[in-house]
C-alpha cells in the first residue's frame, strides 16, 4: 500500500502478477578499484540505515535496502532481463 495514497489499492490486487518498481542507487565508473567500491559501499549503506535517512527513506514511500554490490549487480541484470523481454513481447520498436 502507497503510503501516500492508501485507499489506493497496490496494481497487483487489481492485476495479478503485474510488478513495476523503482529504484535508486549510485554506480561507480568501470574501473574503479574494487576498494573504492567496498569503501564507498559502507559509507552508503551506513548512511541509508541511520536513524535519521532510514524514516525519512520510508516516509517518502522508499524501503532503505543498503545491499552490496554483488546484489545491486543482481537487481539491475534482473531489471534489465525483465524488461527485454517484455519490450520484445510487445514488438516495440524505437521510433
Amino acid at each position: 500500500m502507497c503510503r501516500r495514497l492508501p485507499d489506493v489499492p497496490p496494481i497487483a490486487d487489481l492485476l495479478p502478477g503485474y510488478e513495476a518498481r523503482g529504484w535508486n542507487g549510485i554506480l561507480a565508473p568501470a574501473g574503479t578499484p574494487r576498494a573504492v567500491i567496498e569503501r564507498l559501499n559502507q559509507v552508503l549503506v551506513k548512511i541509508v540505515r541511520s536513524p535519521e535517512m532510514a524514516p525519512a527513506l520510508v516516509g517518502e514511500g522508499a524501503t532503505a535496502v543498503g545491499n552490496t554490490p554483488a546484489e545491486f549487480d543482481a537487481v539491475i541484470r534482473a531489471d534489465i532481463a525483465k524488461w527485454a523481454k517484455i519490450i520484445k513481447e510487445a514488438g516495440s520498436r524505437p521510433q
